[in-house]
């Protein structure tokens, strides 16, 4: 399967903004599916995840952040609120095949990656 992330954009502090994910290639019920974000110069973190029955969700921040799959059109949402400056970042769609019942929330569960769509959250 392949990933297309989409979505990022430039928003002040306290604005909301929705990514996308995109899959194509493959069998998307299959997966559990991540976001991801990488600023400059911080290592990779979880965002969030939902299984791939979308019964299962896992976040670094449920407050503010908020995970969605529609498998009929082989997509995942992140939704974003309240964002602030350290939201900055580029941030990852990822896929892991669902060969288990929980989902991953290390970037080494997922073998599957998107190319990263950039937000910048301007105080």
């Amino acid at each position: 399967v392949q990933l297309q992330a989409s979505g990022g954009g430039l928003v002040q502090a306290g604005d909301s903004l929705r990514l996308s994910c995109a899959a194509s290639g493959g069998t998307f019920s299959n997966y559990h599916m991540g976001w991801f974000r990488q600023a400059p110069g911080k290592e990779r973190e979880f965002v969030a995840a939902v299984s791939w029955s979308g019964g299962s969700t896992a976040y670094a921040d449920p407050s503010r952040f908020t995970i969605s799959r529609a498998d009929v059109r082989n997509t995942v949402h992140l939704q974003m609120n309240s964002l602030k400056p350290e939201d900055t970042a580029v941030y990852y769609c990822a896929a892991q095949l669902a060969t288990r019942t929980w989902v991953g929330t290390t970037s080494r569960e997922y073998n599957i990656w998107g190319q990263g769509t950039l937000v910048t959250v301007s105080s």
